[in-house]
């Protein structure tokens, strides 16, 4: 905009040349104010044509269908990147149910809503990585729009709805897709699908009867069921597995594992399902997780996470020789190590050969044995080695950590599900590098 066209830019130039010096950081901030302002203006201007005028074709009830008769114009404000802006735009109100629409609105994107797409995705981006009090302070810092916590946490919590929606829609699609004939070459080398679960924060309603891990049995989180789905090609140093660089998409909410499971599955055929040479599912040995991998990725390879079965080693150590720290060293090294290579039945046979008298500690020990006996199958890791496969869901665990824990899980937060999950979704656009991919369709 030149200086000429814009007043206020001229006095503040003129201002400064009478002064013969200049205030960076007050000219800067006297520069954007103006600048702003002068292009709400502009925008405003341009918004004055919008949903006005004669109608060349009736419009109609979503409801019910009837005609929808206009009702004058109205006024409404919209808070914008550029300032609040206001302008005049039909009402509609239909002749049966009383149904209304402002066909302006929906032309702009901001039905039931006074804030713009731009600002509601500066928002919803911000609000991804941090609380609904910075997304506020950081709005009127960075962008200079005034929104307050509360809006914030509504414009975040209806995008990530919104996701969500998107999300499953496309998922549905996917459900149903047929793999292609054979002949037909697979182009990706290994595909990995990584799954677990960690606890959210609840409000006391969420988690009114519901059993836990407090000392009255009572709960306070509720579960999150984190999946993650990401490529490798090639190999480092001593023929160790890398994954793909920004190959990684991420997905999570609190549902049942059957949905979840579907969920998991369709964003794996979104990814390539069908065109991956070999399929690697890690989790640990949670029976949901062994479910999905069985239901789901079949002709897949499942293996237990190997750091979690090393902890179950250090488990059962702690069942059989709780009270000899000599014992428990010497038989936690040499069974790691028959656990590094997969020797899963000498581990069985020797702990068995070890169960005491005592009824509470044999039935702790049994546990953790039966455990190892449920799972042989899955943790053969020098095998695993020997193929150049990964063997620890690490990235699963990092992302129950970041995508999770990182904004779901600080002191004092409590949710409800229906914030939680709209918050997830939002989360796992964003860090799935797909928030393009969701604004480009809104535009459309």
């Amino acid at each position: 905009m030149a200086i000429e066209e814009n007043a206020e830019v001229g006095r503040i130039v003129r201002a400064v040349e009478r002064e013969g010096h200049i205030d960076l950081e007050a000219v800067e901030g006297a520069l954007v104010t103006a600048v702003l302002r002068g292009g709400g203006n502009v925008l405003e201007k341009l918004l004055q044509a919008v949903g006005t005028g004669r109608r060349n074709a009736p419009l109609h009830c979503p409801r019910c269908g009837a005609k929808m008769n206009s009702k004058g114009l109205r006024k409404k404000r919209i808070q914008t990147l550029l300032g609040c802006v206001e302008f005049e735009r039909s009402l509609f109100v239909c002749s049966l149910c009383a149904q209304t629409r402002y066909p302006g609105d929906e032309a702009l994107g901001i039905v039931g809503t006074s804030y713009s797409p731009g600002v509601r995705r500066q928002v919803a981006r911000l609000a991804a990585k941090e609380t609904f009090f910075e997304v506020s302070v950081d709005m009127r810092e960075l962008a200079r729009v005034e929104i307050s916590r509360k809006d914030a946490e509504r414009v975040a919590e209806t995008v990530g709805e919104k996701m969500e929606t998107w999300m499953a829609k496309e998922h549905q699609s996917l459900r149903f897709h047929e793999p292609p004939p054979p002949e037909i070459p697979k182009t990706i080398e290994t595909l990995y699908i990584e799954l677990d679960g960690t606890g959210i924060p609840m409000v006391p309603r969420e988690v009114e009867g519901r059993k836990g891990k407090q000392p009255d049995d009572t709960a306070k989180t509720r579960e999150a069921k984190v999946g993650c789905v990401f490529t490798q090609t090639l190999l480092g140093t001593e023929g160790k597995p890398i994954r793909d660089p920004a190959s990684t998409t991420f997905l999570s909410a609190i549902e049942t594992s059957t949905t979840f499971g579907w969920r998991l599955y369709s964003e794996a055929v979104r990814r390539g399902l069908f065109d991956a040479k070999r399929i690697v599912v890690l989790g640990d040995g949670a029976e949901w997780v062994k479910n999905i991998a069985q239901t789901h990725f079949g002709t897949g390879q499942f293996i237990i996470d190997y750091y979690h079965a090393y902890e179950h080693i250090g488990e059962l150590c702690r069942a059989l020789f709780e009270r000899n720290p000599r014992q428990y060293d010497t038989y936690h090294d040499h069974w790691a190590d028959y656990l590094w290579e997969g020797n899963i039945e000498m581990i069985i046979k020797e702990a068995g050969d070890l169960l005491p008298t005592n009824p509470r500690v044999k039935k702790d020990a049994r546990t953790q044995i039966g455990y190892f006996q449920k799972n042989k199958e899955h943790m053969r890791y020098a095998q695993y080695r020997a193929q150049h496969l990964f063997i620890g869901s690490g990235v699963v665990e990092a992302s129950c950590k970041h995508l999770v824990g990182a904004r779901l899980k600080q002191s004092g937060m409590e949710w409800t599900v229906r914030g939680a999950n709209s918050i997830l979704a939002l989360r796992s656009v964003v860090l799935s590098n797909r928030q393009e991919a969701y604004w480009e369709q809104q535009a459309a």
